[in-house]
């Protein structure tokens, strides 16, 4: 029988139920927090990464940019825990579905471009017309320049679902052929699980940037229309 290679991108159930709810927020358990006055080093590296990535986010938005710290810092260690997550065996990661990650996209874009409407509405549809367009050409730069505008939350949604799942199926090509040599070729089944450690460290490092790279988008959105 012919295995799917998309079977680990379905929604596990319980009961015949969906499970995407309790695997949403269960990386919400895992995130270490202290009671005493004191913190402990886990405590310590999480609290001085967070402040390092909100400083860099937050370097140039103004005071209204700023009230959304909170919500970006909480956005980016969320998409971060899922993507890790979802590398151990037997598991699910959302962030393959981009239904979810529209889900997370579209309400984002549209604060920002909201918040740019009631605060700066004059630069927000400045942004449709760029200076100096010839008059026959304006009508298509508008049109042109909405598309653009309205593209946005689906390339955000889109470019983290295409990096996660390509990375998931790599590994689980080169898992699969690593398994098929085993019987044939010791030797060629061993640099084939060398390729698939590198994979390993190479996914871990693309789960943290296209959490980061999804945050920062986000924040950029923000920085144009406040």
């Amino acid at each position: 029988m012919n295995e799917n290679l998309f079977t680990l991108f379905t929604t596990p159930t319980i009961l015949n139920q969906p499970a995407t709810t309790l695997i949403i927020l269960f990386p919400t358990l895992l995130i270490p927090t202290s009671k005493r006055l004191i913190n402990n080093r886990l405590v310590t590296v999480q609290r001085n990464l967070i402040q390092l990535t909100l400083k860099q986010m937050m370097t140039t938005h103004n005071t209204k940019g700023q009230t959304w710290s909170l919500m970006l810092v909480s956005l980016i260690i969320f998409i971060t825990m899922t993507n890790l997550l979802g590398l151990l065996p037997h598991s699910f990661t959302p962030t393959t579905q981009l239904s979810m990650n529209l889900a997370m996209a579209i309400p984002l874009w549209t604060g920002t471009v909201v918040m740019g409407l009631r605060f700066k509405t004059k630069n927000s549809l400045a942004h449709l017309l760029p200076q100096g367009t010839p008059t026959l050409l304006i009508p298509m730069l508008v049109v042109i320049e909405t598309i653009s505008l309205l593209i946005q939350p689906m390339a955000l949604a889109v470019r983290l679902t295409a990096n996660i799942t390509a990375g998931h199926l790599l590994m689980h090509l080169v898992g699969s052929a690593m398994l098929t040599l085993l019987t044939i070729n010791s030797s060629a089944a061993l640099l084939t699980s060398m390729l698939l450690m590198l994979l390993t460290i190479l996914e871990i490092a693309v789960a943290l940037i296209q959490a980061y790279v999804f945050t920062l988008l986000v924040s950029l959105y923000l920085h144009n229309n406040t």
